[in-house]
This record gives C-alpha cells, structure tokens and sequence, in this order.
C-alpha cells in the first residue's frame, strides 16, 4: 500500500548516518559476529508494531453492529449485518478480515475498540508525532519504540527494526540501537561489489571519537548481521500477498526464525486516509481491498511463522479513528476513538475488548468516537504481560495498563 499522509519529523543524525551508510547510498560497514537466539537479559515476546498511516476507519474494520447508531449515521458505508463475520451480537469484523477468521476462531486475535490518545488533534501530522513519541506533556523526544528498546538492554544487532520502503520516523527515534531498511536482501554495501569499500569505511572510523564511531559500528554490525541472513535464503512456509506490506512481514518472520535476536519491529501501512470512496463492503471498494490486503498479509505472517508466534505479538495502531458520520462522498473524515487488532499466541483473543460508549449522539465528542481508553494503556498491558515489564513509567510516564487481560503472562 501507497501513504498518502505527511511525513513525520526527520530521525535524529545518528539514524541519518546508519541509515545513509546502510540504505539507498549503501548499508555499514562490516564485522564479523555470532547470532544470539535471544538478546541476553530479555527473555519477552517479538513486538511487531504495524502503523496503519493515514486514520484508520475502526468503525468499519470492527463494526458496531449492535448499536443502532452505527447504522443511522452510516446509510451507504456501514457493514451490513449480513456481511459481517465473527460477529457476536454487538460487534462484527469486517468480511475482509475473513483471511484472519482462523486466528480469531482459535483465540490468536482480538481487538480493543474505542481507543485513542489523550489529546486528540486531526491533523496527520501532529496526531502521527503524538502517538510515536507517546509522553505528551514531559520534554521527552524520544519514540516509545525506541524507549522500550532501550530498556530491554537488547545489545545484538538487529534487535530493533523499521522494514519496508516507508519506514516510521519517530517511534524508533533516540538513542537506542535500530536499524531501518527497506528490505533484508536490498540491504547491502553500494559499490562493494567492485571495490573495497567496506574496508575503507572501516578504516576511516576506526580513530574516530565514540560519538561519531558508535553508529558507522552499530550498522556495521547489523550489515554483517544481514548478510548471514541474506546468504542462507528464505522459503516462508505461507504466501505473502504482493505488497509492500507483505514483504515487510515476510522479512519480518525471516529475522524471527533465523534467531537473530529480534526483540522489536516497525512496519508501516498507509493509504487509510478516506474522505472518499471509502465504500460499502464489498470487492473493489477502497476499505475492502485495503483491509483484505491487511488481512492477507497478517494471515500469511503468523502461518508462516507457526510455533514461533507463541513468542510473537503484533499490534496495530493509527493517530486516529474517521467520524461517525459518513461524509456526502461515502467516506469518513478524520474522528478520534479508533480500533487496535492484536495478534499473538499469548492473546486471548475471539472477542472485542473495551469500554464501548455508544454511538448516540450524546455520547460523542464532537461528533467522534468517544476514546474509553489510552492506546498507550493497552501497549502496556501487553508490555507488562508479553514483554517482562514491571513500571510502564520508561515507556509511557504517568500511564497506567489497562485490565481487560488481553494476554496471558509469559
């Protein structure tokens, strides 16, 4: 899928180098290192965080279809109760889900509905900038990916990723180790095919002070790391849609089976910006076929990786929901409260979780969602039960986790 929204703020000089050293102009630099299976002292789940781009429409991905406001103010765009899948009286998915029924019906996948972030904005680019670096109201600049990161102690070389070809800029920003790279196989050194230059760039930071060395290393490293990947190939035991997002997920299950110490990965999935076309539920309209897209790139995900995803969650998440109110072009402009689907082998999953306020129009705000829950409360749920954390206060300052166990704990 395409995104279509604003970029978020730049990454700071150290990812700028990694990436410019790793990236289009070429990768690190390369040294000689041994995979761990796991990063030593972090013994959690893979946290995959996919970034639907653009305002996702949770009202159609998991839809109310119990609340009759639903359908009073969605003449043309809401799913038919006859469409939906999985539904249980109140809430339903969306027929385009249907690739992830199976992880539904055996307790792999769940949503929490009516989320969102404390203070809501519908502009792209603020609402995107707030929800990666998640500490509104301290000095804290960092991503919330890139704290958690931290705080695992993860030191391997691929313990924090961003994959595919647009990678999110704030949510891995700081001074944790990452790499971003659109792809593991496109991952290599420009010109080293011809000329040595993986030496010569070795050699030119090997005096260089820390401050400047530290990130050329820390690529390095990762280039090398890459290319024991790269070397052995890769035969998914499911097939990936052809998109960008398929391919971003299958590399993502390729660092997770080949134990390359994966602790988290970033993913970006745009194109969910719809103030028109939005459609009813059918093929060839635009939510449709970018939730099936979604589905069937999950759905591939957590085959091919089988067994392993009793040690993997995956998490979605969006800056904000659409309106209630279906617009005069069949689509939704930008709302606030939203939906987030979890999946996982350590998901209790088969059911929509949170605190619904309804969809009457005394119930919403502004003519939004009402958001019943801070999205950064869920993650922390999952951070505390999936990935070994006590305090959340390193990650998300001055937040709680949500109690609806949405997960076992490991």
């Amino acid at each position: 899928m395409k995104t279509t929204t604003e970029p978020c703020c730049g990454p700071s000089r150290r990812k700028l180098l990694g990436a410019g050293l790793a990236g289009l102009a070429g990768a690190a630099l390369s040294t000689r290192m041994a995979f761990a299976a796991e990063p030593a002292g972090y013994t959690g789940d893979t946290l995959v965080v996919v970034s639907l781009r653009g305002g996702f429409d949770g009202l159609s991905a998991i839809a109310p279809v119990g609340d009759p406001g639903y359908y009073a103010a969605r003449p043309s765009i809401a799913v038919p109760k006859n469409r939906i899948i999985a539904g249980d009286g109140t809430f339903g998915l969306h027929p385009a889900l249907a690739p992830l029924l199976p992880f539904w019906q055996s307790g792999r996948l769940a949503a929490v509905h009516a989320v969102g972030q404390p203070n809501p904005t519908r502009s792209h680019f603020a609402a995107m900038e707030a929800l990666e670096n998640a500490a509104p109201g301290t000095s804290i600049r960092s991503g919330w990916l890139d704290r958690m990161l931290g705080l695992t102690g993860a030191a391997v070389p691929l313990a924090g990723v961003s994959l595919g070809q647009a990678m999110p800029a704030r949510v891995l920003l700081g001074a944790a180790d990452d790499v971003p790279m659109a792809s593991i196989d496109g991952f290599t050194l420009a010109g080293e095919g011809k000329r040595p230059m993986a030496a010569a760039l070795r050699a030119m930071y090997a005096d260089a002070p820390a401050a400047l060395a530290a990130p050329a290393r820390s690529a390095d490293r990762a280039l090398s790391a890459t290319d024991v990947i790269r070397k052995s190939g890769y035969a998914p035991a499911a097939t990936y849609p052809d998109t960008e997002l398929g391919a971003a997920l299958r590399d993502v299950a390729r660092l997770i089976k080949a134990k390359a110490g994966l602790v988290t990965a970033a993913v970006d999935c745009g194109d969910w910006d719809m103030h028109q076309g939005l459609g009813p539920a059918t093929k060839g309209q635009r939510m449709y076929d970018n939730l099936a897209e979604l589905a069937a790139a999950l759905a591939a995900f957590g085959t091919d990786l089988g067994a392993a995803m009793d040690h993997v969650t995956v998490l979605t998440i969006s800056e904000f929901g659409r309106r209630v109110q279906e617009n005069a072009s069949k689509g939704a402009d930008h709302g606030h409260g939203n939906a987030m689907l979890l999946l996982g082998g350590g998901i209790r999953g088969g059911r929509v979780y949170g605190d619904w306020p309804g969809l009457a129009p005394g119930a919403l705000v502004a003519g939004d969602l009402a958001a019943t829950s801070d999205y950064r409360s869920v993650i922390g749920e999952l951070l505390q039960k999936r990935c070994g954390f006590g305090s959340l206060e390193g990650v998300f300052p001055g937040v709680r986790p949500t109690s609806f166990g949405l997960a076992t704990a490991r």
